[in-house]
């Protein structure tokens, strides 16, 4: 089974999560998995008794405001050992940008070194055993690697202006960009179920990039260990409040990361198993 997940969601020689692999490996039983998910909450980092901040905006229900322009929640798709941390950005008050250290992945404190300045930032782009990222990379203008003409899509900014689309829908032509980062495969597009291909389908921790009917970028990242079937989130997302228009899975399992740093403290924080080289991030304008 692992090996049909390597050859599927790590194309090119991928590396599988090492966690993950171990669990196999070990046989754990369902009842013992969840118990692992359980004290995987660990990872989370989160202190909740802070008052969230006053502002005049107003804040959907269910929502935490961290900072005006970016609030965060907690979903449960059905299961209470499954568990996303999304964050949802208005780009009038957050910039988005890529960062990529080719051949050097890097681990969460690592990037919280390199980039001190940035808010959030989440794993991108799937990548081979040397470091360097599948598809497309675009950061500062500079373009890296070749983009994907027959799966996937991607989140790019574009004079400023950051969007989610599909790769086979819009390909890449090689238009200017500040910033891109691709992935495969698209898990909504147009506000519908993007995905269903059942065979080599497993369960895993998962990190998705979309674009709301606003604009809003959302970054939603597994905050358990026990994840969900591609086929089951691409038909989840559509019934939420998120509104999406078009998402796009990242690379998840072993590489799943997520890092948010509010102004007030109380980081947040979702550390990858293995070292990403690419990372999307946001910073207050």
């Amino acid at each position: 089974m692992l090996n049909l997940l390597h050859r599927w969601f790590h194309p090119s020689g991928v590396r599988p999560p090492t966690l993950l692999r171990l669990l196999h490996r070990a046989r754990l039983s369902s009842p013992l998995l969840a118990v692992v998910s359980l004290l995987s909450s660990c990872m989370l980092v989160s202190a909740d008794d802070t008052p969230p901040m006053p502002t005049p905006f107003s804040v959907s229900p269910g929502w935490e405001l961290i900072a005006p322009g970016l609030e965060r929640r907690t979903y449960h798709p059905g299961s209470l050992f499954v568990s996303f941390i999304v964050l949802r950005i208005d780009p009038a008050y957050f910039d988005i940008r890529a960062h990529y250290s080719p051949g050097e992945p890097l681990t969460l404190e690592q990037w919280r070194s390199r980039l001190p300045e940035a808010t959030a930032f989440i794993n991108a782009n799937f990548f081979d055993p040397s470091g360097y990222a599948l598809g497309l990379v675009i950061v500062d203008g500079v373009v890296y690697g070749r983009s994907y003409l027959d799966r996937g899509g991607m989140l790019y900014v574009q004079d400023g202006k950051p969007r989610v689309r599909s790769t086979l829908r819009e390909p890449y032509q090689g238009e200017p960009m500040e910033y891109a980062a691709q992935a495969f495969p698209m898990l909504v597009t147009e506000g519908q179920a993007a995905f269903i291909r059942e065979r080599g389908d497993r369960p895993a921790r998962r990190t998705v990039v979309g674009e709301d009917s606003q604009g809003r970028i959302v970054l939603l990242a597994s905050s358990s260990l026990i994840g969900m079937r591609l086929t089951e989130l691409s038909a989840y997302l559509p019934t939420t409040d998120l509104d999406l228009v078009n998402a796009v899975n990242l690379d998840g399992g072993g590489s799943t990361l997520l890092a948010l740093y509010p102004p007030q403290g109380n980081a947040a924080l979702i550390p990858s198993f293995d070292p990403v080289p690419v990372v999307i991030a946001i910073y207050p304008r």
